[in-house]
């Protein structure tokens, strides 16, 4: 009977011990998993930080951007106006008699008629035939 109860208490040891060296084994698996999961989540927060500097690079470039754009717009403005009022001074000189006179004169040298400059000009061809007579 303690020959039973000998092979009884061996083989429960054997059993106990089974499971503690299953349950080290889940251990170190978990262990290791759990290492991974470390590693893997410290490189998320190495390229969530990347992506932030990056996101604030492009917002102060986009920024800069802006304010070139706002300059440039400025400057355009300005050349705008002052064009608008070269056209305007312009127009103003093309519509003067002298500046006139000299188109038809200039024109009647070169060969063209009296009508096709009465066309170009925009004046009869009575007032065209004056000035070349009077020239």
């Amino acid at each position: 009977m303690s020959n039973l109860l000998l092979i009884l208490f061996t083989s429960s040891e054997i059993v106990l011990l089974a499971v503690v060296i299953i349950f080290f084994l889940r251990l170190k698996k978990s262990e290791t998993l759990l290492s991974g999961l470390q590693t893997r989540q410290e490189e998320f927060i190495k390229r969530l930080q990347f992506n932030t500097q990056l996101e604030n690079e492009l917002v102060s470039t986009f920024e800069q951007r802006q304010q070139e754009l706002v300059a440039l717009n400025n400057e355009i403005e300005k050349r705008a106006a002052e064009l608008k009022k070269l056209v305007n001074l312009a127009n103003e000189y093309s519509k003067s008699p002298q500046f006139m006179r000299e188109i038809i004169l200039n024109g009647h040298r070169a060969g063209k008629s009296a009508a096709q400059l009465a066309k170009s000009t925009g004046l009869g061809l009575e007032e065209i035939e004056l000035i070349i007579d009077q020239a």
